[in-house]
């Protein structure tokens, strides 16, 4: 009985351990080996630039919050895009825009087996690890509006060339203020791969000697929340009385910045440039607290992300430099280094063209 009932014991263990191995792979695979398959995989894919749409896609849009008034507008774009080529489309996401928030909602998209995760990243760290392993079971990830980091996704649609966009909300701010006085910068949370990309950018554009006089006294971050953004806007101006202008380069900060000086003494005194929506701007074009903002078409940008994803999951495209897929109604784009897609340059909202746009 000893003896069979080791055997029966040897037997079982063996099991196990095939089982074991069966499930971690044969040939010692590490977990950094495994998160290095999916770049590996897509490196190695090849495009078809002549295959059809793939019909009933799955995509899904994750933003930074579903409660953002910007991302309603994209996603919302997104999603009818979605519908032209005969897919299926969703936004789900967080209602806050914390580090780590957006990671149980990757998790879930890969189980349900989406074809396509677009999203804008809060923290490129933070999702790194849950969109490689999404990109492993062939769900392919496209960053928009904030990056993921070129290792971790197939694709970024870029809303402007982050050059461009950053160098001109300072040189907009400064002629305005006469290139001359203290200035401060309005962020939305410390993570954010483009709101960091730009600042690093825009303190690049003041050393050049046109803002000899301009000083960059202050960064605060208003967790792309309203009212933390208000917040941060008073105590802005309080903390530093001869501040000149503030920019925002988040439509958040730079609604909640206009509504705090509207009805202020600062009003006509204290320059408000950056990023925004016509519709959360209009009012305060029009009062005179802002006399111009920056952004992109946010309607072209979802829609356009939604075409990359399309491309992706039929085999248009891999994400490698120089390939083109056809974006519905926007027409071609190609596809740059590290995986990147320019939707185009940003438009300057003024009084004279601001109710041109409904977004």
């Amino acid at each position: 009985m000893r003896a069979h009932h080791r055997s029966r014991l040897l037997a079982a263990t063996a099991a196990v351990c095939a089982l074991s191995v069966a499930l971690a792979g044969c040939s010692g695979t590490t977990k950094k080996d495994s998160k290095d398959d999916a770049k590996e995989k897509a490196q190695n894919a090849k495009a078809d630039p002549d295959a059809p749409l793939k019909k009933g896609l799955k995509i899904a849009f994750l933003p930074k919050q579903i409660n953002n008034p910007y991302f309603t507008v994209v996603d919302k774009a997104g999603i009818k895009g979605i519908k032209e080529f005969g897919g299926k489309g969703k936004e789900v996401g967080p209602s806050d825009p914390k580090a780590s928030s957006q990671v149980s909602y990757i998790n879930t998209l890969t189980q349900q087996r989406q074809n396509a995760i677009l999203l804008a990243a809060n923290d490129p760290n933070a999702v790194c690890g849950p969109l490689k392993q999404a990109m492993k079971q062939d769900v392919k990830v496209v960053s928009f509006d904030s990056d993921a980091g070129k290792d971790c996704r197939h694709v970024f649609v870029n809303q402007a060339g982050s050059d461009r966009l950053a160098r001109q909300m300072v040189q907009d701010l400064s002629r305005q203020i006469d290139d001359k006085g203290e200035i401060a910068i309005l962020s939305a949370t410390q993570n954010a791969t483009n709101q960091n990309t730009w600042i690093k950018i825009m303190k690049d554009e003041l050393k050049k000697p046109r803002y000899k006089d301009v000083k960059l006294v202050k960064t605060a971050y208003g967790d792309d929340d309203d009212q933390k953004s208000f917040q941060e806007t008073q105590g802005l101006l309080k903390a530093y009385p001869k501040l000149k202008g503030i920019i925002s380069p988040t439509t958040v900060g730079g609604a909640a910045a206009a509504r705090y000086v509207s009805g202020s003494k600062y009003k006509g005194k204290v320059v408000l440039g950056g990023l925004g929506t016509p519709n959360q701007m209009r009012k305060f074009v029009k009062d005179g607290t802002v006399k111009e903002f920056l952004l992109w078409d946010a309607e072209h940008l979802g829609y356009l992300a939604s075409y990359a994803g399309a491309a992706l999951a039929s085999g248009q495209i891999t994400g490698k430099q120089g390939e083109s897929f056809k974006a519905g109604k926007l027409g071609k784009y190609k596809v740059g280094k590290d995986g990147e897609v320019v939707l185009g340059p940003p438009t300057v909202f003024t009084k004279k063209n601001i109710d041109k746009y409904d977004f």
